[in-house]
This record gives C-alpha cells, structure tokens and sequence, in this order.
C-alpha cells in the first residue's frame, strides 16, 4: 500500500469515527435538550412573565406586589401567629387571580399555590395567614373567588433574611401542560 493510500484510508477512518461521534453526542443530548418532561422535572422555570398576566392552569395570575415585614397583624392590631424563627423576614405577596372557564371549582372554590423563589433556586412554601385581611388560599369561604372576575390572594412566606435581596418573585406550576411560570416584579 502506497503512502498516499494510507493517508487517505486514515482521512476517511478519522472523517467517519468524527461524525459517529457527532450523531451519538446528538441522540444523547437531544432527549435532555427537546423533553419537556424532563425540564419540567428538573425543577426548570420554562417561561418568566414579569408581573404578568400570565394564564396556566386556567388560572390568570397577575403579581401586584412582593414586601418584606418584620411581623404580621390582624385587623385588630394583635400579631397573627406564623412559624416564624429568629432572624427571618416575613414576605407579602400579593396577587390578583382571575379564574376562567373551564376552571374546576367546587363549592370551596379551587386549589391554587404559588412558591416564592430566589436566583439561588431556592423555594418557599406559603404559610397559613390567619386573620390576615386578604385571603391567603382559593378556597377561603369568606372570601371566595368567581369565574372571569380577579380577586386578591396573599401568600405569606417566611424566609431568611440574607434571602430577600435575592427574591425574584412567584414560580406557579402546571404538571398537565408541563410549564412553570416565574412572575417578577
């Protein structure tokens, strides 16, 4: 075999072991990259709105406010009880929620929850605020929500206070149409 014969056979094997590589990298990648499913369960936010309008779940939800409390009180100036450890700053997040047809809502009205997070990637469940003047849950009978019609909602969240200068704002999930919005202020 003459020089210029390996050459080439050694192009041609090194052409074809680059593209296998190429291809394999590819199939590999493509079901992390294209899968919904798997961004979704990663705990990847799909779609950031600012304040909003944002609709997910049929649910329209529009942020109207993200502020930060030392302590929180009813109406009649007494502290409403939150679990609350030292060195922690209570957040008000307020919101405006339209349900839309469709929506299923009982009698109790519907479930809605919202997680406060950070670009940290950190997440807070609200708490249960009562006596707060605002409903803090959809499903509150004294104030209950109605189809095509915003209504307030509050969600009380207790966090650290080195956490506030790194509050985004309010991440609400669908796991049906696999999105997860980010309203920010």
């Amino acid at each position: 075999m003459n020089p210029s014969n390996r050459l080439l056979r050694l192009t041609a094997q090194i052409s074809l072991l680059i593209a296998l590589l190429g291809v394999s990298a590819f199939l590999v990648l493509r079901v992390y990259l294209d899968d919904e499913e798997n961004v979704y369960d990663n705990g990847a936010v799909t779609e950031v709105v600012g304040p909003g309008p944002a609709t997910i779940g049929l649910v329209e939800w529009k942020l109207d406010s993200l502020q930060p409390y030392t302590k929180l009180v009813d109406d009649n100036n007494k502290p409403i009880d939150l679990d609350q450890p030292a060195g922690s700053v209570v957040i008000v997040a307020t919101a405006s929620l339209t349900p839309k047809d469709g929506l299923k809502m009982d009698s109790d009205g519907f479930t809605c929850e919202a997680k406060l997070r950070d670009d940290r990637g950190n997440l807070w469940k609200s708490q249960s605020a009562y006596g707060f003047p605002l409903p803090t849950y959809c499903d509150d009978d004294d104030h209950p929500f109605t189809r095509n019609k915003a209504g307030k909602l509050a969600q009380v969240y207790v966090v650290p206070e080195s956490a506030v200068p790194h509050l985004t704002g309010l991440q609400v999930e669908n796991l049906k149409e696999r999105r997860r919005i980010l309203l920010t202020r």
